[in-house]
């Protein structure tokens, strides 16, 4: 059987069970007596520490999950996986062996990571990637090497589905809408294993009961929906206990889409909420007062799910929010863990600029996080997030009473008398009196530390609430002891991300900068421009921490390799910033006046490394050069998405093409399409590949 709730307390032990011999390659010397969870008095909050090596988590675990009440570290997949050139971080979900020395340290620093936080009274779940192997051929960070995707270190070709389970040509998945492909075709051309062999099975489970000999506690499922629920049914029973003589909990990730449904794997473990992120997108980019039909509005059933904001995919294709979404990213956050609703996670990982981006690292191997260099953001720590987990814990089980809306953007709601948090979205501060449920008395406001007091007087209190800010207490005692006066990644709220992203062609050698009004911008200053990054050429990105609520004026220009600088011919464009991170899309010598956006979204199958493009007539449409051609996000696959800044009122023609890894054009056929902008804005296309 498996654990379908995480435990909320866990009983101290002085002893700990014997762990078996790995049966895998990479088996290392197991310590005599491999540390149990000592959990006295933890709650269920999960900390996701994404592509963290293992030294960096064994230290959060001492100095900050364990302190701050942390239930659980949910860690990257530890597996030997693709080592590529560019070191992207989905090298970790492209396993090459099931050998524990990975990009995150060796196997056994992956087993002294585990022994450290359980001593600090924090579990192990790790990211399990078991539906698939590496699509890509090549050397692992072990030095596997690779040669047939088919043939690896732990399989061989009888152990993959093939044409007579999957009715694609190329066995790769066309129509997501049918189960049949969903689960027994290739997920973007990586290997699906036969998960219905009991061969495949015992051998999955084998792998991961190397893990739980380690004293790991439970796993994330990766890309769940792939295999059917029967598999992943008879694969769990195959496990061992964990160290401590519990069934290890498990918990699934069922992407969105028509089939198969979340309801589909209760029987198998948890399910990770996605439309829960979802809703909380919408509510703290909208009006946070639509919180109050929460239960109502389509989650997923408290017993059955995992909730949490963004995670690593959503958090890059814009499906839910990330941390460049600024102080309104970290309330969501803190209404996650003061709503009873399932098990919260809190997700902290490295910034980035390019969704392909890989984590700090040195050849490819993660490098120590560092949470003060502005290369991390580590939200675990923040101030405002420890005191939430302890309000967490603290007010335990108790049901959500005494809603109260006060506008859009202020609510408040207690715990049946255990605790009560209040909320503010709005630009400005707001003093609100709200009827807590609470005893008589002073209590400590954990957002802030305990800096602050909150009287309650016949039940009530005036909360001063500051803009984007919250106010949450369950007694008079709380007093910070970790995380304090920290903001999280190191960064300061009174900064927020503005994302660049420029439409510029360019010859070999040239880059594109941005530079503008303000000190953040250079100061008009071109050797202190910010240069852009040309990865998703013709697009130039780039994010800068720039003042909140501040208005500034900017510019793009292209510097060659001599050091000439080429200015954009239009007027200075503007932008304010409010506390909440924002994105300025541009186009070169497209005026913000005189330009308008359309998102192109055009229905493609493509085989694993080939992207869909879009070019056009105009300049902004890179002028029928294909090299100059829009690179789409397969974020929504098989559609591929992405708004671009034209000209208004401007009549052009379009047409979509492919490009493999090796820059191979395929253009689709039929007539060149046409459209015509107005003088309004948002305009979408919706195109299938012809």
């Amino acid at each position: 059987m498996i654990r379908h709730r995480p435990p909320g307390l866990f009983r101290r032990t002085a002893t700990a069970a014997a762990a078996g011999a790995l049966a895998l390659a990479g088996a290392i010397a197991l310590p005599a007596t491999p540390a149990q969870a000592d959990t006295t008095a933890k709650g269920d909050v999960i900390a996701n520490l994404w592509e963290w090596n293992w030294d960096s988590i064994a230290t959060e675990c001492t100095n900050i999950l364990g302190p701050a009440g942390y239930g659980a570290v949910q860690v990257a997949p530890p597996a030997e996986s693709l080592k590529q050139p560019d070191y992207y971080w989905w090298d970790v979900y492209q396993p090459y062996s099931y050998n524990l020395n990975s990009r995150f340290g060796t196997a056994a620093k992956f087993a002294s990571m585990v022994s450290t936080c359980h001593k600090a009274g924090v579990k192990v779940y790790t990211d399990a990637v078991i539906n698939h192997t590496a699509a890509q051929t090549g050397t692992g960070y072990n030095g596997t090497t690779i040669t047939n995707k088919y043939d690896t270190p732990d399989w061989d070709r009888a152990d993959y589905h093939d044409s007579t389970s999957c009715p694609t040509s190329d066995l790769t998945i066309k129509d997501y809408s049918n189960l049949t492909q969903v689960q027994n075709c290739e997920l973007l051309g990586l290997p699906d294993l036969k998960t219905g062999s009991d061969t495949v099975r015992a051998g999955i489970a084998n792998f991961l009961d190397s893990q739980l000999a380690l004293g790991v506690d439970g796993f994330r499922v990766d890309a769940a929906k792939h295999m059917p629920e029967a598999d992943l049914a008879a694969i769990e029973s195959k496990l061992t206990n964990t160290t401590s003589g519990s069934a290890p909990y498990v918990f699934q990730e069922i992407y969105p889409g028509s089939t198969p449904q979340p309801a589909d794997y209760y029987a198998s473990g948890d399910v990770l909420d996605f439309t829960y992120a979802g809703k909380l997108k919408s509510a703290f980019q909208g009006n946070v007062s639509d919180l109050e039909s929460l239960p109502s509005s389509g989650i997923l059933p408290a017993a059955n799910s995992v909730s949490f904001v963004t995670n690593h995919d959503t958090e890059r294709n814009g499906l839910h929010m990330s941390y460049k979404d600024g102080d309104t990213y970290k309330l969501a956050n803190l209404f996650q863990l003061a709503y009873k609703w399932s098990t919260p996670t809190v997700y902290a990982s490295w910034e980035w600029t390019q969704s392909d981006q890989a984590p700090p690292n040195s050849s490819g191997f993660v490098t120590n996080t560092d949470c003060s260099s502005g290369s991390w953001y580590c939200l675990d720590r923040d101030t405002a997030v420890v005191g939430m987990v302890a309000w967490h814990n603290a007010v335990d089980t108790a049901a959500v009473s005494n809603w109260q809306t006060r506008s859009s953007s202020v609510i408040g709601f207690g715990r049946s008398g255990a605790g009560f948090f209040a909320v503010n979205n709005g630009s400005s501060s707001a003093t609100y009196t709200f009827a807590t449920g609470m005893a008589d008395g002073t209590y400590s406001n954990v957002v802030d530390g305990g800096a602050s007091k909150v009287t309650v007087s016949g039940g009530s209190a005036s909360l001063t609430l500051p803009a984007k800010g919250a106010v949450a207490f369950y007694n008079s005692s709380y007093t910070c002891t970790v995380g304090c006066g920290d903001p999280g990644g190191g960064g300061s709220t009174s900064t927020v991300n503005a994302t660049f992203n420029e439409y510029a062609s360019t010859t070999s050698g040239t880059d594109v900068y941005v530079v503008g009004s303000i000190a953040a911008l250079g100061g008009w200053d071109t050797s202190k421009a910010i240069k852009l990054s040309s990865s998703g050429y013709p697009i130039w990105s780039g994010a800068v921490s720039v003042p909140v609520n501040t208005s500034f004026e900017y510019k793009y220009l292209k510097k060659d390799g001599s050091g000439n600088v080429t200015w954009e011919s239009n007027a200075n464009r503007s932008a304010t910033t409010t506390t909440s991170a924002v994105s300025l899309n541009n186009s070169w010598n497209v005026a913000n006046a005189s330009a308008t956006d359309v998102t192109f979204n055009e229905t493609a199958t493509t085989d694993l490394g080939t992207n869909v493009y879009v070019v056009g007539s105009i300049a902004s449409l890179g002028s029928w050069n294909t090299s100059d051609a829009i690179p789409l996000s397969s974020a929504s696959y098989p559609t591929w998405s992405k708004p671009v800044i034209v000209p208004r009122s401007t009549s052009f023609e379009y047409k979509y093409l492919k490009k493999d890894g090796s820059g191979n054009v395929t253009w689709e056929s039929g007539t060149n399409r046409a459209y015509t902008t107005g003088s309004s804005s948002g305009y979408t296309t919706s195109d299938t590949w012809k």
